[in-house]
């Protein structure tokens, strides 16, 4: 993997290359180099296996340019990049192509230029990580299997099920999913910032499931760290012990119920539907929930939501973004009250500059520019790091959800009294368009039944889907536990710190018994 040392001095040798071109304006060069290591996880009890399987990994970088150029049609601006290739032959064929790809945009300002704050976060990586061998992979994933089987044969349900060894075995016993470490480094210079600025990051995952396959019963685990020696085998004995609690699942019938969403759940919810809503871009295109509510009350008073890039410890901190900025807090939501959105220079120039500033976003002037800084300019690739070929985007970083007035778990399940318990969705997403904060998901496990303030039973996987507006799940809210875990749903490239949350009137819908196979 390329070393920062020679990613900043590839970066700042392309940009006096591309600076010095007569009709070149204005320059950002990107490098990057991310590496990815991942080990699957594959037990089954009455089929040979091989318990952890297919380590393997995968490596890229390469150089992004981003150019404004001086034409006789006026000013035109063009991305482009080349892989595998750090020298100036490469950032030649990246500028040939920008040239090749420049268009005029009257809504561009300038390439961002740096701010009066300073970067707090550096040399946060793990070293561990960063330098980890095939054995040191391998090893990580028997700690997720080995957790699993440790609690398949300690649990006494599974041995009142089986009177032996072989009858355990044929139970059906599985655990599958993958141990991931991800690996990034990049370096960025510009007309504005001419000595590279780098940053480096590490971060390691699991996530498992695990099933009884005699019973149709199936528990998933998963944990999120920065850290090597922060790794245990918490994500394997959670899928485990979900698996084993989710025998004898029932079925309940559609309608309107209060629910605790597990934290799963919040991730996914925020993910696809929250989070998106709450960027520069969606108030631009006038596609969000919250069009024209800065200021203004669109949750519970209970509920804070902030993201937070330079978290040391956090799984998604970094120190800069990838335009170079310094990475910090954004306020998303606070005490019900729509405080600001995530933004990347882009973004926020154009936005700060619409004559509908203030019936998009619900304020100008100060208010505006104050909701508005660009924290969250990413170039991530759908959960696999920082990629030199696509200029920046706007993600989020680590988002955190808190409450007011938090609580314990089983406070808040004595304050649901009569309701579910939603541990795992799947296939969530806005229906109607974004703007309408319709949604749909399927509830696949990891769900209870709660009685009389009591958890009293599973809730069979894939049987009901849930069917509302995120409305619903931001101003109903009863209840928000006080612990956060680190949360990550399939291809996100955000982390979310979620708790549990009691949500009432939610509605529900059964799903037919041919439909109740496994996820």
């Amino acid at each position: 993997m390329r070393n920062v040392a020679e990613m900043a001095k590839a970066t700042e040798e392309a940009l006096a290359l591309v600076a010095a071109q007569p009709d070149v304006r204005e320059v950002e060069v990107f490098t990057s180099a991310n590496s990815a290591l991942l080990t699957r996880l594959n037990y089954t009890s009455h089929i040979p296996c091989n318990g952890v399987e297919e380590p393997k990994s995968a490596e890229s970088y390469g150089i992004g340019i981003q150019a404004v150029f001086d034409t006789p049609d006026g000013r035109l601006i063009g991305f482009g990049s080349e892989p595998s290739d750090l020298t100036a032959a490469g950032a030649e064929r990246a500028l040939a192509k920008a040239r090749r790809a420049a268009v005029a945009d009257p809504e561009f300002v300038s390439l961002p230029a740096p701010g009066g704050s300073p970067r707090t976060l550096a040399n946060y990586h793990d070293p561990r990580l960063m330098e980890l061998d095939d054995t040191s992979l391998v090893d990580a994933g028997w700690k997720i299997t080995g957790g699993a089987l440790r609690t398949f044969t300690a649990s006494s349900r599974l041995a009142a099920l089986a009177q032996d060894d072989e009858a355990l075995r044929r139970l059906g016993l599985i655990l599958g999913g993958d141990v991931t470490i991800l690996r990034e480094r990049i370096a960025i210079a510009s007309t504005t910032m001419s000595r590279a600025q780098t940053d480096e990051t590490t971060l390691i995952t699991a996530f498992a499931t695990a099933m009884v396959e005699s019973h149709g019963a199936k528990g998933s685990g998963a944990s999120t760290g920065t850290r090597l020696d922060h790794f245990t085998d918490e994500a394997g004995v959670e899928a485990a012990q979900n698996a084993i609690s989710a025998i004898g699942g029932e079925r309940v019938p559609s309608g309107t119920y209060t629910v605790i969403f597990g934290r799963q759940p919040v991730a996914d919810l925020l993910n696809n539907i929250v989070i998106p809503a709450c960027t520069a871009s969606a108030f631009y295109s006038s596609s969000t929930p919250f069009l024209g509510k800065l200021s203004r009350a669109v949750a519970s008073p209970l509920l804070g939501l902030y993201d937070h890039g330079a978290m040391p410890g956090l799984m998604g901190s970094k120190g800069i973004t990838c335009e170079g900025l310094p990475t910090g807090r954004t306020d998303l939501i606070k005490n019900g009250v729509l405080a600001g959105c995530l933004s990347n220079w882009y973004e926020t120039q154009r936005l700060l500059r619409d004559p509908a500033l203030e019936e998009k976003l619900g304020a100008r002037g100060p208010a505006a520019e104050t909701a508005l800084v660009p924290r969250n300019g990413f170039r991530f690739g759908a959960g696999g790091g920082r990629q030199f070929d696509s200029p920046p985007g706007v993600a989020a970083s680590n988002v955190v959800l808190e409450g007011a007035d938090p609580v314990t778990f089983e406070e808040l399940i004595r304050r649901v009294g009569s309701g579910l318990y939603v541990g795992r969705i799947w296939y969530t997403y806005p229906i109607n368009g974004l703007r309408a904060g319709d949604f749909t998901c399927t509830v696949v496990g990891d769900s209870y039944v709660i009685r009389d303030g009591r958890i009293v039973a599973p809730l069979k996987a894939n049987a009901i889907r849930i069917n509302d507006n995120i409305a619903t799940f931001l101003n109903s809210i009863v209840g928000i536990t006080k612990d956060v875990k680190g949360t990550i749903v399939w291809a996100a490239d955000e982390v979310v710190y979620a708790p549990e949350v009691a949500v009432t009137g939610v509605h529900v819908d059964e799903i037919a018994g041919f439909m109740e196979e496994l996820d």
